[in-house]
């Protein structure tokens, strides 16, 4: 299985790379800095490194590809490039079923609380929050798109409340649409464990054209 990976020398892409290479699967990590990617493949051998910016990125670029993981990241500021990627991705591929796209999103889209509001509303009602909150104010939009995509073969994955550093744990829980909390009542996701679900998710598809959710228990 051959596999893109945009944002590949991120926290979750470079987790992904790691994982995906572990379990044999052909890589193509891309980002926009050739002297990350060197590092990353100094770490994994086995991948192969495109430098390019992800919104030049053509048809051509994922040929033979079997599936694509967004792990893109950018500034707050400049968070709107989640949708804006999102779109460019989908566009590429409509109407077809390959490869298929896998895209890593946050926590705000989930639901939370007795009254099951949106985990971005405790974001947004939190003065601490406002120096990065409007990247998951954006994924949450990035997530609104793709639930109207009916003719590309996508899924999602959002992680709990905190998307940590750290290596994948036994234990994974699984949600679709409700932030999940382990039994110390944590809702802690790492980057490890994240990058086991999608390679999972990739070798043995469970969900198709849906966001599901997973924490470390």
């Amino acid at each position: 299985m051959k596999i893109f990976v945009i944002g590949a020398t991120g926290m979750a892409g470079s987790a992904f790379v790691k994982e995906a290479a572990k379990n044999g699967l052909e890589v193509i990590a891309n980002g926009r800095s050739e002297d990350k990617l060197a590092k990353l493949k100094s770490e994994v051998p086995s991948i192969q490194t495109l430098a390019q910016d992800a919104f030049t990125l053509t048809k051509d670029d994922f040929a033979d590809c079997d599936a694509i993981v967004d792990a893109f990241s950018t500034a707050p500021a400049q968070a709107y490039r989640h949708t804006d990627l999102a779109a460019h991705l989908i566009r590429l591929f409509r109407e077809t079923t390959s490869p298929r796209l896998a895209f890593t999103l946050g926590a705000g889209s989930l639901i939370t609380g007795a009254d099951h509001h949106r985990v971005l509303q405790d974001i947004e009602q939190d003065e601490s929050t406002k120096p990065w909150r409007n990247t998951p104010k954006n994924q949450y939009f990035e997530y609104q798109f793709l639930q109207n995509v009916d003719n590309v073969n996508w899924f999602g994955v959002s992680p709990a409340n905190l998307f940590v550093p750290g290596e994948k744990v036994a234990n994974i829980l699984y949600g679709k649409d409700e932030l999940l909390y382990n039994e110390q009542g944590e809702s802690v996701t790492t980057a490890g464990t994240m990058a086991t679900v999608l390679v999972q998710e990739l070798l043995t598809p469970k969900h198709h054209q849906e966001r599901f959710t997973v924490a470390n228990g």
